[in-house]
């Protein structure tokens, strides 16, 4: 006769720390392959063109100044409202701080053209070295 010993067994571990390096890998993927769009703080139905230009990295960010369809303006990234006497002083004070400056109008395609000469107008008369208006690239066809 001849008998076997039944040697006990372990149970199954879990190596927890095996899972904790995956879960780590995992969630540096999503956040390096994610892509984050910049929403807008006020919706803006910007004029479309053919020949837009994508702002580099590099670049002199602009003081962007927001005029909405009935002609309200707001300004910077916070797109606090401000008037046409407010901008004048807010545009010389950053002037004074950048001397560089560049101001970026982004006007809603049914806002009144008049408000758009009004902003050009007063930046230029604060010595802004460059107005661009801002655009969305039109569709491809």
């Amino acid at each position: 006769m001849h008998f076997h010993v039944h040697k006990r067994r372990q149970a199954p571990a879990v190596i927890i720390v095996a899972l904790i390096d995956v879960l780590i890998v995992l969630l540096i993927f999503l956040m390096v392959t994610s892509t984050f769009r910049q929403q807008p703080a006020i919706p803006l139905a910007l004029p479309q063109t053919s020949q837009a230009q994508k702002p580099g990295a590099g670049e002199n960010v602009p003081l962007i100044v927001s005029i909405d369809a009935k002609g309200a303006l707001r300004v910077g990234a916070d797109a606090r409202p401000i008037t046409f006497d407010q901008l004048k002083s807010e545009l010389q004070a950053q002037v004074e701080k950048k001397p560089d400056l560049v101001v970026a109008v982004s006007a809603d395609k049914n806002s009144p053209l008049g408000d758009f000469v009004k902003v050009w107008d007063i930046a230029k008369e604060m010595k802004v070295k460059a107005v661009n208006l801002s655009a969305k690239e039109a569709a491809k066809q």
